[in-house]
């Protein structure tokens, strides 16, 4: 019955006996070690658990540990989780609806609160509705019905433009945040300290998050709405382009769904947090994923030739021609991946910055130094160092999920086309031929 993002410990003082429990997909962190003595350790962090436990692991999102039967059980039965492909027609105003509702239900807060717009389709939807449905609010009432929002990138970056002209049309109080390749940078450290991963793609994010979130708890602001998981539930990655048919579309959307506390979850909830900052994900709401995972996935995939871009079905169900909620091309904006978004030299920065401080021998014996997971990259090999700094133990780099990506793709997708194997690399302008920006500018693209 419980619904929102928790992970707690109840504690029945009567026999000492406990319950564990995190949310269905994981939009909270939490571990569980096991220390020598027999004694259970629960942590919303690592660095919680990796002094005294001699092994520990990520807490499972969706499911409770008891301590009377010792072992854990999955409570979130969905659907979609058996990943049987769903016939239900799409419904433009259901999903509208559905979404809607799930955006109100996260304006409940009594402290001063934002949105995070970086001008893509899913934070602009978010911003779009949480502006409409301000006014009225006890959240209005106390701290004013005009929306805040805020923005990060490095100057001149595709993402800043277009959450100026969102922001502009929404007549929303705009904050934009600036960063140079070398504050992101000199950040990694922490950011990896605080996001406890060595994922390429998640730390890329993570940290112009993390430089944003510092700046946004200064303005006295306690919580954020963000648009993570939409790409998980709509198969909004580049990659789907190459989906071969509905079928495999449908189990690559459930199979990322579930990888979610792994990746976007971990990096905003983390990079957030770490500042004291609470963020709100309403794509991941428990009712919008049962809409939504229910749609037959035709509709879902993408076919060009129709005129259908990825996340179609989204776009379509707020394409209100007498009440728009966005402008046309900002509706119908290609994906950005929010690694690439905030300004593609930020990636070919830290790719450079790598390379400095990872010689050709140290990638060479890399297999011998990291078996687990071993660095395909010096910039995956710069990352792997600087977390095992904190995190030495073999349990901590198993939290981190392996396997070969392109563009975010789980390996499976990688199958998709032969010639990704060869080019390996998690930025969504990997999806070459498909991201707009080529088609423009080729020559500083790896």
């Amino acid at each position: 019955m419980l619904d929102g993002m928790f992970s707690f410990v109840l504690l029945d003082t009567r026999d000492n006996s406990f319950i564990v429990a995190r949310d269905a997909v994981g939009i909270t962190s939490l571990y569980i070690g096991w220390g020598l003595d027999g004694s259970i350790w629960i942590s919303s962090e690592l660095k919680g658990l990796n002094d005294d436990c001699e092994h520990f692991q990520c807490f499972p999102p969706g499911h409770l540990y008891s301590s009377k039967n010792g072992g854990f059980r999955r409570w979130y039965n969905p659907i979609w989780f058996s990943e049987a492909i769903p016939s239900s027609p799409y419904d433009p105003l259901v999903l509208r609806r559905a979404f809607e509702n799930a955006v109100i239900k996260r304006l409940m807060t009594d402290v001063p609160f934002g949105v995070l717009l970086s001008g893509g389709l899913d934070s602009s939807l978010v911003a779009s509705i949480t502006a409409s449905h301000l006014a009225g609010t006890k959240a209005a009432k106390q701290w004013g019905s005009q929306l805040h929002c805020f923005c990060v990138g490095l100057e001149g970056s595709p993402d800043l433009k277009a959450a100026r002209e969102v922001a502009d049309y929404l007549g929303t109080v705009h904050h934009e945040f600036h960063f140079t390749v070398q504050d992101g940078i000199d950040a990694i450290e922490d950011a990896i300290y605080h996001i406890e991963t060595y994922d390429v793609t998640t730390i890329r994010a993570s940290t112009p998050m993390f430089l944003m979130s510092r700046k946004i708890k200064a303005l006295g602001v306690k919580m954020v709405i963000s648009g993570e998981g939409s790409d998980e539930i709509f198969g909004g990655y580049l990659y789907f382009h190459k989906a071969p048919n509905k079928e495999e579309f449908h189990r690559e959307t459930c199979h990322k769904i579930k990888a979610l506390h792994q990746y976007d979850c971990l990096r905003a909830n983390k990079s957030t947090s770490a500042w004291g900052l609470e963020a709100r994900v309403p794509f991941l709401d428990k009712d919008f994923i049962n809409v939504a995972m229910a749609i037959d996935p035709q509709w879902k995939m993408i076919r060009p030739e129709e005129g259908r871009i990825e996340k179609w079905v989204l776009r379509k169900a707020f394409d209100d021609e007498d009440h728009p909620y966005l402008p046309k091309h900002i509706l119908y904006r290609q994906k950005e991946q929010f690694s690439d978004g905030v300004g593609y030299s930020w990636i070919d920065g830290l790719k450079a910055h790598a390379a400095e401080h990872v010689s050709d021998k140290m990638m060479q014996n890399a297999a011998h130094i990291f078996p687990h997971n071993t660095p395909s990259s010096k910039e995956a090999y710069y990352y792997r160092m600087i977390f095992d700094k904190y995190f030495p133990q073999n349990s901590a780099s198993v939290t981190v999920p392996e396997g070969a990506s392109v563009a975010c793709s789980t390996a499976k997708a990688v199958e998709w086309d032969a010639s990704w194997s060869s080019n390996l690399d998690p930025s969504g302008r990997a999806v070459l031929g498909v991201h707009q920006a080529d088609a423009v500018d080729n020559g500083n693209k790896t």
